[in-house]
């Protein structure tokens, strides 16, 4: 009977051991002159991208706690009152053990979970390279300075430049050999962010990840993230030099819904700006110019207004004496034309020949009038 009781005990205490941690726990130790009572505060990024209070505890003998539940791994700030900085830890059930000194909160140890401590190599790998781009960034302004020989500043430039493709070289492998870890997904999060890879290559990497890693936050994001760079890339290449330009169709002042076939010239200026947008405003006065210059011999000038109201949008083109076609959908970076023409900041614009070939693009000041001339020859 005796041994029965035993076996079950053992089974239970098995089973407990194997269960998974039911919540977290932050155990925290900060050294430094650290009053009692000081607050902690525990923090994640809302969305409007600010950082956002999730909960608070008070340190009491240079301790504090925080406890909760994660559903799945969410990056989280700790920052201290009074205190200068913070320290990002990644959320998930578990004991996580956090120790820093008051006055280097971004130098904090954190681990005691799988995430953290994936987290912490990360970031120790991370700086090291920094560190690195630091040296060779104080050693190029130097040059710079002193006036070294050219010779020596190509050279510094050049092993920045190596250094840049060694970190990137870094961050994909660790994507690709932490599938299981949420910095993968973050590292991916902002590759699709800055275009640093294709969206094939993203999807490879994105796919390889574990399923609770693909459900987090920043997973999701990857996900959608890939369809709307698969769309930019695809944008990217139908507006590139020597592509036609896509076809598309709006409002004018007026209401009346004109196409850029209807309005082609022999040269045809594409200007995307708007009326809030300081460099577009400081550009119209060339682009008024050369407008007035060409127009009569076939230059034809189609302005995609990026604007938030009508108002704004009209009063710019009266303001402006801009006297070409006009388009605006009244829709801002979410204005369909911009997206089929990859545009994501203004002014931008593109140059077509009368077979709506785009010759170039972005052409500014002098540059603007001296192609407009060689294409109306």
């Amino acid at each position: 009977m005796k041994n029965s009781i035993l076996f079950v005990i053992c089974l239970l205490t098995l089973a407990s051991c194997n269960q998974e941690p039911d919540g977290f726990t932050i155990e925290g130790t900060l050294r430094g002159e650290v009053e009692e009572g000081t607050n902690v505060f525990l923090k994640k990024i809302g969305d409007n991208n600010q950082p956002v209070e999730v909960d608070t505890a008070t340190i009491a003998n240079g301790i504090f706690q925080f406890k909760g539940i994660s559903a799945t791994p969410e990056l989280h700030y700790i920052f201290v009152d009074k205190a200068q900085g913070y320290t990002a830890v990644i959320l998930e059930n578990g004991t996580i053990e956090f120790s820093a000194q008051k006055d280097s909160l971004g130098f904090a140890e954190v681990k005691g979970t799988l995430q953290n401590d994936v987290f912490t190599d990360y970031l120790e790998k991370s700086r090291t390279l920094s560190q690195k781009a630091r040296s060779i960034q104080e050693d190029l302004q130097r040059a710079t300075k002193d006036g070294s020989p050219q010779a020596s500043i190509v050279a510094l430039r050049d092993e920045m430049q190596e250094l840049q493709e060694e970190y990137k070289g870094f961050e994909l492998d660790y994507i690709k050999n932490n599938p299981n870890a949420l910095i993968s997904a973050l590292l991916l999060d902002r590759a699709v962010a800055s275009r640093a890879i294709n969206s094939e290559e993203i999807k490879t990497m994105y796919e390889a990840l574990t399923p609770e890693i693909k459900n987090s936050k920043p997973g999701k994001r990857v996900l959608d993230g890939i369809e709307s760079l698969k769309v930019s890339e695809e944008a990217e290449k139908n507006t590139s030099i020597g592509a036609k330009a896509p076809e598309f169709s709006g409002p004018n002042p007026e209401g009346e819904t004109i196409a850029l076939s209807d309005v082609m010239g022999k040269v045809t200026l594409v200007d995307f700006w708007a009326a809030w947008c300081r460099p577009c405003r400081a550009e119209n006065p060339n682009v008024v110019a050369v407008y007035n210059k060409y127009h009569d011999k076939g230059l034809n000038v189609v302005g995609v207004s990026l604007d938030r109201t009508a108002e704004a949008w009209k009063k710019a083109i009266a303001d402006d004496g801009l006297e070409w076609n006009h388009i605006s959908n009244v829709a801002y970076f979410d204005d369909q034309i911009a997206k089929l023409y990859n545009v994501d900041a203004i002014p931008a614009a593109f140059l077509l020949d009368e077979n709506g070939i785009i010759v170039a693009k972005n052409l500014r000041g002098p540059a603007l009038e001296e192609k407009v001339a060689e294409l109306l020859n």
